[in-house]
């Protein structure tokens, strides 16, 4: 009732405004703490995987290969842009304000659209990636070559940033006249447009492309990717090349529908279930982040023999 009651404090132009309320999850005031030791293991998850994600890839000269580069930026988006969102989050379980300075939002809006954009492109560079190594094995070396595989990563990271600096400025040019209190965990496009008391008719149609832009062409990559992909596994006669084959393939797709999924359902449909859409966040926002290190970690032979002659190393140190 409070953050209610704060938030309901109108201002009459975008330029008035020096906070806002993040009002969260709307459950009862004893379930913060669950929420917050919830939150708190999932981002302990986030940091320990993907921080040790990239330390073996960059300490082992085994995992010198395209695949390890892509995945050793993965890590890197997946670490930072959970902790553009959970830190906050975390604070605001305990805190009765659960305020946001303008700043703070525009910055937390930004890193957050640059890096998760930046994934969607860089799974899909994944995906080509998979689709060259098995549909194209002897080719595979001279086809994904270093300055490929840079020109991929610094398209995704492009792409992303451009991408961020469009929907940032068309969110925070916006006169927010109805409320202070955005109802999400953090800033993002569809909570932050409810507070406007302007027309959204054109910025929605616009927003509605920019996502179509970004999230269409990166899907149909990857699905064009992994229909080749199965399609030239079936052919292998080997039961055990078969399976080697699916595995290798089988944590990226699981990760890619995962994050596109929520995606879609977040930017693609209707705005009309605010809480739905909360649940959906976690998907990409914590859930994902914790996931990929351990699917790409468990189901990868390289990756753990990697990990063991890395701790090898350290106890013969010690």
């Amino acid at each position: 009732q409070q953050v209610s009651a704060m938030g309901d404090r109108g201002t009459c132009n975008h330029s008035e405004v020096t906070d806002f309320i993040l009002i969260g999850f709307r459950v009862r005031p004893d379930l913060y703490i669950l929420l917050f030791l919830l939150f708190l293991l999932v981002y302990v998850m986030i940091l320990l995987g993907n921080v040790g994600m990239m330390t073996i890839i960059m300490t082992d000269p085994c995992l010198n290969t395209p695949m390890y580069f892509f995945l050793g930026n993965l890590s890197f988006i997946d670490l930072f842009y959970s902790s553009v969102i959970a830190p906050k989050a975390m604070v605001n379980f305990w805190s009765e304000s659960k305020s946001i300075s303008f700043a703070g939002c525009v910055t937390q809006f930004f890193l957050f659209a640059f890096f998760i954009v930046t994934e969607g492109f860089l799974l899909a560079a994944m995906a080509y990636d998979r689709f060259i190594a098995i549909c194209n094995p002897l080719l595979y070396s001279v086809q994904m070559s270093t300055d490929l595989c840079t020109q991929l990563v610094a398209g995704s990271y492009s792409c992303g940033f451009i991408t961020s600096v469009l929907q940032t400025s068309m969110t925070f040019t916006l006169p927010f006249c109805a409320s202070r209190a955005i109802d999400h965990f953090y800033c993002d496009t569809r909570p932050l447009q409810r507070l406007s008391c302007s027309d959204l008719f054109i910025r929605k149609i616009v927003s509605f492309s920019l996502s179509s832009i970004i999230i269409l062409p990166t899907i149909i990559v990857v699905i064009v990717s992994y229909l080749y992909i199965v399609s030239t596994v079936l052919k292998i006669r080997s039961t055990e090349g078969r399976k080697k084959a699916f595995s290798t393939c089988s944590s990226h797709l699981g990760v890619v529908s995962i994050l596109y999924g929520a995606g879609s359902f977040m930017y693609l449909t209707p705005d009309r279930f605010p809480e739905l859409s909360k649940v959906a966040s976690l998907c990409y926002t914590l859930v994902t982040p914790m996931l990929n290190p351990l699917i790409y970690s468990l189901r990868n032979k390289d990756v753990k023999e990697a990990l063991k002659r890395l701790l090898e190393k350290k106890n013969t140190i010690l």
